[in-house]
């Protein structure tokens, strides 16, 4: 490993964290979307500051090519982050529907009522 991809490898993980933590500031992004972002970003800069975490994980895993393994991590971070994306989308979509159809169902309560109250007005107040 050269210093030149030692140092990207670093300042890419610290720019991560960094981001996250001040769109965390910035209330940009909530706590429970940062956690993997954050998880990501830490294993980043745990194996950017120390390669041979990355072997020694491989071999313990079982995977020949320590890449491969950051490879897959990645793609399951990037898995756990739409599957925590899509139940929030389906909890955020029955809570539309149930707030369009409570608000269709006043809509037609206040019509009726002012429709009784234009009824029981007395001809001259028209």
């Amino acid at each position: 490993m050269t210093v030149a991809s030692y140092i990207f490898g670093v300042a890419s993980a610290v720019l991560t964290l960094v981001v996250v933590i001040e769109m965390l500031r910035r209330r940009r992004l909530r706590e429970r979307h940062a956690v993997w972002w954050l998880v990501a970003g830490t294993l980043a800069l745990i194996i950017g500051v120390f390669p041979p975490v990355l072997v020694w994980a491989a071999s313990l895993v079982g995977v020949a090519v320590p890449l491969n393994l950051v490879f897959f991590v990645s793609v399951a971070v990037l898995f756990l982050v739409c599957i925590q994306h899509s139940a929030e989308l389906t909890s955020l979509e029955a809570k539309t529907r149930t707030l369009a159809e409570t608000t269709a169902l006043q809509d037609l309560r206040i019509q009726a009522l002012e429709k009784a109250l234009a009824e029981s007005a007395p001809k001259g107040r028209r």
